[in-house]
């Protein structure tokens, strides 16, 4: 809610370090509620299919909750504002934040860890380090959220770039939006399916990730002023694969706990999370400012008529490129090997060394 308080009359400087010290609250916040919810999947069940439920209904509802979100924003703001921008951004950031903590708490009461972790662990970083290198489906996690984070939020910063400058208007993107929002929810919830006939999450991420590269990449081809239903179409599609994705892409970590503790003997699903977490930080972070440093390089000027070579960085940053990365994303996570009856196996194996422990 800070981010959204500032004075108007404040320097530009002040601004900045404003904007600045709020906004890392704000992520330093959202991740410390993010990672022991994401964790929670791995400790609500170890069935596999569950699972796969669990990950596909938390992303179907995000989906649903994007799209709302996208279309109501500026119109709430407009209303809650009454011709002042700041009032009604604040005035919306609140009403935003209190369902935001209601929804976390709500979640609290109304969920149970089944799985036992280990509570009050202490290791250090270097044996967890170890561990990790020690559990191969983990590394591809980590490998394939960093694709992620770098192909999705460098081309999210392109967007905007590319509807004003290449297409000629702003405008445009909110066509895009609302042409993406159905086919990302059902796209999400096509993971089950996708899962239940490769009975692999990470093939299955690997299958969406290549389709979504193919139809991403046919983007260059169309323009939504001369081919706007080839365009429209093939970003639906492209969405459509690409929320598939992200779905299987997280639905892998609560497995690779539980591979990691039957290699090592070591639980740590927090540690995990966090380490993929910020394999994806890492990602947008580099995707972001390689696209910046693209623009500046080639002579990018804001507000004003683009040379070519800016508007071939815009032009490909958000096709081509992505599509090429995503089908690099694929042919990795084709390496992961984490097949559902490997994973009933071990989580046999778990159970049986368990149970010995506990009668001993």
């Amino acid at each position: 809610m800070l981010t959204f308080w500032a004075h108007p009359d404040w320097s530009q400087t002040a601004k900045i370090v404003y904007m600045a010290v709020t906004y890392c609250i704000l992520v330093l916040g959202y991740t410390c509620v993010n990672l022991p919810y994401g964790t929670l999947c791995g400790a609500m069940t170890q069935n596999i299919d569950e699972r796969a439920k669990l990950n596909t209904s938390r992303s179907v509802s995000a989906m649903i909750a994007i799209g709302v979100l996208n279309i109501i924003t500026v119109p709430l703001v407009t209303f809650l504002g009454k011709g002042n921008a700041q009032f009604g951004y604040l005035a919306v950031a609140i009403i935003y934040g209190i369902i935001f903590a209601a929804c976390h708490l709500f979640c609290f009461s109304k969920t149970k860890e089944v799985v036992e972790v280990p509570v009050g662990q202490k290791l250090p970083i270097s044996v967890q380090l170890k561990s990790v290198l020690k559990n191969r489906p983990y590394q591809l996690a980590i490998l394939g959220q960093f694709l992620f984070g770098f192909i999705l939020y460098g081309r999210n910063a392109d967007i905007l770039y590319y509807f004003t400058y290449v297409e000629g208007s702003a405008t445009l993107f909110s066509y895009y939006s609302m042409a993406i929002i159905l086919p990302s929810i059902v796209g999400a919830a096509c993971f089950p399916w996708m899962f239940r006939k490769t009975g692999n999450k990470g093939y299955a991420a690997a299958v969406f990730a290549l389709l979504c590269g193919v139809f991403m990449a046919l983007l260059y081809f169309f323009s939504p002023n001369t081919y706007p239903v080839e365009f429209y179409i093939c970003s639906a599609i492209a969405w459509f694969f690409f929320s598939g994705f992200n779905t299987a892409i997280y639905a892998v970590i609560p497995d690779c706990v539980e591979y990691g503790e039957w290699k090592t003997g070591i639980r740590n699903d927090g540690f995990q999370y966090a380490f993929v977490s910020l394999a994806n930080k890492m990602g947008m972070a580099l995707g972001t400012a390689m696209f910046a440093l693209a623009l500046d390089s080639a002579g990018y000027v804001a507000g004003a008529e683009q040379n070519a070579d800016v508007i071939a960085i815009m032009r490909h940053t958000f096709s081509t490129i992505p599509g090429a990365l995503w089908v690099v994303t694929a042919f990795c996570l084709c390496f992961y090997k984490l097949h559902r009856h490997v994973y009933n196996k071990i989580v046999e194996e778990l159970k049986a060394i368990k149970s010995k422990t506990v009668k001993k």
